[in-house]
């Protein structure tokens, strides 16, 4: 999409997860839902959907809604990339907080936020108020976040927000975006119970792009006393440099 590495999709293959953020929201999925366990997924950005086809493919009887306002990207994607039949993958062609506002409470075990509007998180995605509600719609499931930063003064004030609504949080980057050095992904998980962060920091170590896993104190360090983002005080996240694709 214009300059940005948007998605990657393999039809013949959708274990094979090319981006390194795709595989820590992969990985959680993972740890928390076993392999062929029926699973209710909401996910808040769509694009070529490589998330909701490998959980499909790994958890098939799954119920699964994609929230993607951009319905000429979605008839792309059904005319040259079209999902598996009976995936039980439902896109609805509205923006994420009118399609999250408009689900009951507890309807769903995980909620993943990987919006973009071009190359940036879309302001309205990262504040306290939203949060609040994704967490009415949450049955004590786990809420995933890939956000882009630099420096994470952004990441932070969305961290604050996040905890606002929930208990256990973790973040994970690769170290040079964690030291503020690099430009890149970076993933939040939030629950209101034990995450499993073992597992993940393991996995996460052993990846070609290895990414630390920040949590409990470390983590409340980091967040420091960044100021939650509110529908009052809100901003997309930074734009990447020229030379950087995601």
């Amino acid at each position: 999409m214009g300059r940005t590495d948007q998605s990657y999709v393999d039809l013949d293959d959708p274990l094979r997860l090319e981006f390194d953020y795709v595989q820590r929201l992969a990985e959680t999925i993972d740890e928390i839902a076993p392999a062929n366990e029926r699973i209710r997924v909401v996910h808040v950005g769509g694009a070529l959907m490589t998330l909701p086809r490998y959980v499909a493919a790994t958890r098939p009887q799954s119920a699964q809604i994609v929230l993607e306002p951009d319905t000429e990207l979605t008839e792309f994607v059904r005319e040259h990339v079209p999902l598996p039949k009976r995936s039980g993958i439902k896109v609805r062609g509205v923006a994420g907080r009118e399609g999250i506002a408009a689900l009951r409470d507890n309807y769903t075990d995980a909620i993943v936020i990987d919006a973009f509007a071009g190359s940036q998180v879309p302001a309205e995605l990262t504040t306290a108020e939203f949060f609040a509600d994704v967490r009415r719609v949450l049955d004590d499931g786990v809420l995933l976040i890939n956000l882009t930063d630099k420096g994470l003064e952004y990441a932070r004030r969305v961290a604050a927000a996040v905890a606002k609504s929930f208990t256990e949080l973790t973040l994970s980057a690769e170290s040079s975006t964690l030291k503020g050095r690099r430009f890149g992904n970076i993933v939040l998980a939030a629950a209101d119970h034990r995450l499993p962060v073992d597992a993940l920091a393991r996995r996460s170590a052993q990846s070609a792009y290895p990414y630390r896993v920040v949590t409990g104190d470390r983590l409340s360090q980091l967040i420091g006393g960044a100021a939650p983002f509110t529908d009052a005080d809100s901003a997309p996240s930074p734009e990447p440099p020229d030379t950087h694709f995601r």
